[in-house]
């Protein structure tokens, strides 16, 4: 069962969730600095993180129908849709740009998410997933939403896009500081300091996948068994010509 749209928003409203956001947000700015003229779809609870997303074309968030939606944004036209997570109601291809957080752990239905995620995004457009870390800080804090559900390796993440007919591009981790108030103040820092010295993983995976590329399947030009085997066999003497021959009679291997 799915966090209920309030709860996720509480957390955000919390030091907890305010940190998480900050680090978050600053990884997805590095991965997709200008999306000027480009279509942007949330899937999930994303609308944290959808605001650095202003200068783009078109900026939507579809939350799962199991969560609940909140109206997005507040002060403009809403922008915000419930929807079923295995239909969600967009055309193929639509998309250049799709964030998904709080999106497949607790998905009823993660592949069939997937998919439909995979069938809306652009020829070259790219996804990023968040999702928490398998044996992460954060995966085993039930007080904030990445404490539930089904938390991924890395290569389990990577298996599951290449299911949906993605491949994966880039990876990285986020939120390395415990969710506990002591350590949230020094985040920022700790972000930096910890991958260096300690090899833990952090409480988030964030990977980018892209579409992937159609590979034409050419059928092999059919050849005779007589070529194959040309420079096997021997060619055969050519025959001495009787008299009623007028000329010489040769064997071509065709």
């Amino acid at each position: 069962m799915r966090r209920p749209v309030e709860d996720l928003n509480r957390f955000y409203q919390s030091p907890e969730g305010a940190a998480a956001r900050r680090l978050i947000d600053r990884k997805l700015g590095e991965a997709w600095p200008d999306v000027r003229g480009l279509d942007v779809l949330g899937i999930g609870y994303c609308t944290p993180y959808l605001d650095r997303f202003n200068e783009a074309r078109r900026v939507l968030s579809a939350m799962p129908a199991s969560q609940g939606a909140e109206i997005w944004p507040a002060d403009m036209r809403v922008r915000s849709v419930l929807v079923e997570e295995e239909a969600l109601p967009f055309p193929t291809a639509l998309f250049d740009r799709i964030l998904m957080v709080h999106a497949l752990e607790e998905s009823p239905v993660p592949q069939g998410l997937l998919l439909e995620a995979s069938r809306l995004l652009a020829p070259n457009g790219r996804l990023i997933l968040g999702v928490a870390a398998r044996g992460g800080f954060w995966a085993h804090a039930e007080k904030t939403p990445f404490g539930y559900g089904q938390p991924y390796s890395r290569m389990q993440l990577e298996a599951a896009l290449r299911d949906a007919e993605l491949e994966p591009l880039a990876w990285s981790y986020a939120l390395y500081a415990p969710p506990f108030s002591p350590f949230l103040r020094w985040s920022g820092a700790l972000e930096n300091i910890l991958p260096r010295m300690w090899p833990i993983t952090g409480g988030l995976i964030l990977m980018e996948a892209g579409r992937r590329p159609f590979i034409a399947h050419t059928a092999r030009p059919q050849k005779s068994i007589l070529q194959e085997l040309r420079g096997v066999l021997t060619p055969a003497q050519q025959p001495v010509p009787t008299s009623r021959d007028h000329a010489p009679v040769t064997r071509e291997l065709a």
